[in-house]
């Protein structure tokens, strides 16, 4: 019996010698300051969560969508991916903030995300007045009288306020950023959707 205790306390001690330097050498690859930074924070109601800081007005966000469906699609359903519209106090990304408000209203994010996008930059350009944003829901199946009444709602406006709170204690500088648990700030994606979750998976690792 002392003979089995002996072996399985070397080969648990085996174990723990390699298992060390695997977990250190995960951790030296990334750095905070480089890969990412430390935040005053969102206040999440529940994590894990990963928040994308965009605007449909923005070429680099239009672009750079798929990579973040596809991290989205990687993180599955154990990580939350939400994402905030950023006004920056621009008119027409101001629409675009309450575009993504209506979008969420109706429960039709999935259908009119892209086409959002395609719109933008890709057709007409971008929302200067509110009776196209309008036009453009109403072209997307909504009831005409429906979508004016949320634009004109003040729950539109108190979800605008959010997020341009949110994009203020995150600290966001440009779009687009992603932020990891309201508290990490990442600053190298890496190139590929899956860098990017096994960087949001170390992160969260900090969180326990």
């Amino acid at each position: 019996m002392n003979k089995l205790i002996h072996l399985v306390s070397r080969i648990f001690i085996v174990f723990a010698m390699l298992w060390l330097p695997l977990q250190s050498a995960q951790a030296a690859d990334y750095q905070e300051g480089v890969d990412y930074v430390k935040i005053g924070g969102i206040p999440e109601s529940t994590k894990p969560v990963v928040r994308e800081f965009f605007s449909y007005n923005c070429g680099h966000c239009y672009r750079q969508d798929p990579f973040f469906e596809q991290t989205a699609h990687l993180l599955g359903d154990d990580v939350q991916f939400v994402r905030t519209p950023v006004g920056a106090g621009r008119t027409s990304w101001i629409l675009s903030q309450e575009a993504y408000y209506l979008a969420q209203k109706f429960s039709v994010t999935k259908q009119v995300h892209g086409n959002i996008f395609t719109r933008i930059h890709e057709k007409e350009g971008a929302f200067t007045r509110p009776d196209q944003l309008k036009a453009f829901f109403v072209g997307q199946g909504l009831n005409a009288k429906d979508v004016e009444a949320a634009m004109n709602s003040t729950d539109a406006k108190l979800a605008i306020m959010n997020y341009d709170t949110q994009a203020q204690l995150a600290e966001i500088r440009g779009v687009p950023s992603i932020v990891v648990n309201g508290q990490y700030l990442i600053k190298n994606p890496g190139k590929t959707p899956e860098d990017l979750v096994k960087l949001v998976k170390y992160l969260n690792t900090l969180e326990n």
